[in-house]
């Protein structure tokens, strides 16, 4: 192992060498780059959120970017949990306190953030449970039932999720076990998990801080959903199919390019429109139509950067404005969002 001078025992210094093994898929690197610091004596703690978590970040800004194949950011993802494995069985603290249930909600595949918050909790000296991603609300629960938990901490990376989430909040409660969530889902300054009625952590310190202090963890306002009594999200979920049949129908009418798409570019086209759906309903769950507004702002930087026009995604818009016309708070949100588009930048020119 490396890394034995002040300056080297410093995750940020460490950083472009461990950045470029992930780049490289070179686990055997970044593994030793990792157990360096902590042979060195860098807290693990620190070794995870200030090396791997934003390196990780990094690998998903440049797949983003269309700087990396999807192949790539797996590749990557996959040595981060290595490394992630690697340092905990460095590490290797003992329980001293009750057991805390890690969960990704039921659908969300990004579960490396969740395994960090998990292992910085087991620093702490919480027996933890890591459930992994994607964990259907009764799966969850039947396991609760079988083992004393004393809380729960649940992930959520998309906002798409908000209404999956609420629910499995909710069966957590009717088992009496409190829950704390984090993650981009709720929003950067957790303001749909203060929608949704439940504690929110922005990291994983705040996470093992709230979990210590159970009446905070408690001491949560009620969800504020009154806005759902006028039916439109449960609507706008029923026509999702329907909508985008219609949707892509329209695209293919609209532009005539569309119908030489290969089945790749359609499989992604029809994944887009979904997305569209899903994060306007997640908006209307929440009743806020800066989660639809940010979402639209995302995919369209995502398509201009692999070269599809932003005036893609305001044709689809248009469509679902129309087909929505009933739908007022649908209609409000799809009406800012066309604004936001009108005013980004198009492709560049191949």
């Amino acid at each position: 192992m490396t890394a034995t001078t002040t300056e080297a025992a410093d995750p940020a210094h460490a950083f472009p060498g461990y950045l470029e093994f992930l780049a490289e898929a070179d686990e055997h690197g970044a593994v030793e780059v990792a157990v360096g610091l902590l042979e060195s004596g860098v807290p693990a703690e620190r070794v995870l959120l200030d090396l791997v978590a934003p390196a990780q970040a990094e690998v998903g800004e440049r797949w983003a970017r269309d700087e990396w194949s999807v192949a790539e950011e797996h590749a990557a993802t996959h040595v981060s949990e290595r490394v992630v494995a690697a340092v905990a069985a460095y590490a290797d603290p003992r329980p001293t306190r009750g057991r805390i249930v890690v969960a990704c909600m039921d659908g969300e595949w990004h579960a490396l953030p969740a395994r960090l918050v998990a292992e910085v909790l087991r620093l702490r000296g919480w027996q933890v449970t890591f459930l992994g991603a994607s964990v259907p609300a009764a799966h969850l629960v039947s396991y609760l039932h079988r083992y004393d938990a004393h809380a729960v901490a649940l992930a959520c990376a998309l906002p798409m999720r908000l209404p999956h989430a609420h629910r499995m909040i909710e069966a957590c409660r009717r088992s009496d076990v409190p829950v704390v969530v984090g993650g981009r889902g709720f929003g950067g300054d957790g303001r749909w998990a203060r929608v949704l009625g439940v504690a929110w952590a922005p990291d994983a310190p705040s996470a093992a801080d709230l979990l210590a202090d159970e009446r905070a963890l408690r001491a949560v306002p009620p969800a504020r959903l009154d806005h759902l009594a006028d039916d439109e999200y449960a609507s706008l979920t029923k026509r999702r199919g329907e909508l985008i049949d219609s949707a892509l129908a329209d695209l293919r009418e609209r532009v005539p390019g569309v119908r030489d798409y290969t089945p790749a570019q359609l499989d992604s086209t029809v994944s887009d429109l979904g997305y569209i759906v899903d994060f306007l309903a997640a908006a209307l769950y929440v009743d806020d139509e800066t989660l639809f507004g940010e979402f639209v702002e995302w995919l369209v930087a995502i398509l201009v950067s692999r070269r599809v026009p932003a005036s893609a995604v305001g044709l689809t818009l248009d469509h679902y404005g129309h087909r929505l016309r009933d739908f007022p708070r649908a209609g409000r949100f799809l009406d800012r969002a066309r604004a936001l588009v009108s005013g980004l930048p198009a492709a560049p020119a191949r």
